[in-house]
């Protein structure tokens, strides 16, 4: 092992890091970018893929480099901010879920020099390896709105956004504290995480309110850059009309763009750059998203950013030995954890492929994703689509119910089922999404990529 390396190593990863996880090296045959929902699932899938096969990889062969000292289950800050979790639930340390075959580098890189095989970290040191995937994840921009971060530093600003594990409980907190006035949630137009969430917590709101005999005192807004609820028609259609039912107010091709927290005022751009004030009791804000710096400036990000691989195979478009999936990847799909649970198994298996006969398999992926929309307390409508956007629902295929209904059942897939399962099994690469703890097979046989 290099001495520098080594030495910091022994610096900078704590014992039991060192005592439990594979020693990290200057070169592993497979490296993977990022610790979080997509990282731990595609490394612990290719090991174990390699395994099967009986070609079993050596300890530390595979290595996930993040520097983040907590991995988070993201998709459960909604149920924070709807007062059914506590936030410390849905955190593990890294160090706890990294096996002790596969290298944990805790760093963060700095830049990717592909056509070199190698990445450099924030140290400066280089890492080299055989394969690459890169997981990253997406880049938060809390800062593209003005007043928004001391907003949400002010314990009294009545702005909150579940979009942080800092913030999440703060949304609860407001929530509680409502008494009436005007409650508004937005949403920015483009990428962002799961986007379902901005409303899901407006309908949980909306939800916590009435029970409490504050409905009638709450004026609810929805304010989003988007032109419609959702992006699938059969879901927005729904989900307007439920607005409607509810009195909930609906503002389109509306971004927030600034927040005066001390004259509790929102300011929002319409698409002829024409600016909107509106006053507030309660704001919670959806921040604008996108692709990490590191990634965006590197030789693997397409025209926008996002790392560039074929919508079907995950594979990169220009170097061969690159993958890529969940919110990092160019993939024209919702970026959500369900997307990734569908992803893996088709990376895996076409990296298998790669490996052992130079070309690609069956295995194409489809675009599927889930977005499970709470709706109110004990209701959730299940929505999953492909490529395209068209639904593409499990318990319909299997048992005739159209998932536009929301339901009790669904609510607690996503209230108490998925979070256990999430650090059950996903994160050690054992849950493949619709087919549950069953791996799906690929055909042989090349196959084209389906269209977005």
């Amino acid at each position: 092992m290099n001495p520098a390396l080594a030495a910091r190593r022994a610096v900078h990863i704590p014992r039991f890091v060192r005592a439990y996880a594979a020693e990290a090296k200057p070169h592993h045959k497979i490296l993977v970018v990022g610790g979080g929902s997509g990282g731990l699932n595609v490394a612990n899938q290719l090991y174990n893929r390699f395994e099967k096969e009986g070609k079993k990889l050596a300890d530390g062969d595979v290595a996930i480099i993040d520097a983040a000292e907590w991995h988070y289950y993201q998709p459960g800050w909604t149920l924070v901010g709807a007062g059914l979790k506590q936030k410390s639930q849905l955190r593990r340390r890294m160090t706890e879920l990294i096996p002790k075959h596969i290298a944990l580098v805790p760093e963060k890189v700095a830049s990717f020099a592909p056509d070199a095989n190698s990445v450099t970290l924030s140290s400066g040191e280089v890492v080299t390896y055989e394969s690459l995937v890169v997981a990253a994840g997406l880049q938060i921009n809390w800062d593209n709105i003005k007043g928004l971060s001391p907003a949400l530093a002010d314990p009294a600003s009545g702005v909150s956004s579940i979009y942080s594990y800092d913030t999440c409980d703060k949304t609860w907190a407001d929530i509680e504290a409502f008494r009436g006035g005007k409650a508004i949630f937005t949403q920015p137009a483009g990428v962002i995480k799961c986007a379902g969430a901005p409303q899901k917590i407006m309908w949980m709101a909306w939800d916590r309110w009435r029970r409490t005999k504050r409905g009638e005192a709450a004026d609810v807004e929805f304010v989003t850059g988007m032109p419609t609820m959702f992006s699938v028609k059969k879901y927005s259609d729904a989900l307007n009309a439920l607005r409607v039912e509810r009195g909930i107010g609906g503002l389109f091709e509306h971004n927030l763009v600034e927040i005066d927290h001390r004259a509790r005022v929102a300011r929002f751009k319409k698409p002829d750059g024409a600016l909107v004030d509106k006053e507030y009791t309660l704001l919670h804000v959806t921040p604008q998203q996108g692709p990490l710096d590191f990634i965006k400036s590197s030789p693997l990000a397409d025209g926008v950013g996002w790392v560039d691989v074929d919508q079907g195979t995950l594979r990169h478009k220009k170097y061969g030995n690159v993958w890529s999936l969940g919110d990092c990847s160019s993939l024209p799909t919702s970026k959500t954890a369900a997307a990734i649970t569908a992803q893996t198994p088709v990376l895996v298996d076409n990296f298998y492929r790669v490996a052992e006969t130079g070309e690609v398999g069956g295995a194409v992926y489809d675009g599927y994703t889930s977005c499970p929309l709470l709706t109110g307390y004990g209701e959730l409508m299940l929505a999953e689509f492909v490529y395209g956007l068209k639904p593409k629902e499990t318990f319909a295929a299997q048992f005739g119910i159209d998932q536009v209904t929301p339901r009790r059942l669904f609510y607690h897939l996503k209230k108490d089922l998925f979070p256990a399962v999430y650090f059950g099994a996903m994160v050690h690469g054992k849950w493949f999404g619709p087919n549950g703890l069953q791996p799906p097979t690929f055909p042989a046989k090349v196959e084209a990529a389906p269209s977005a």
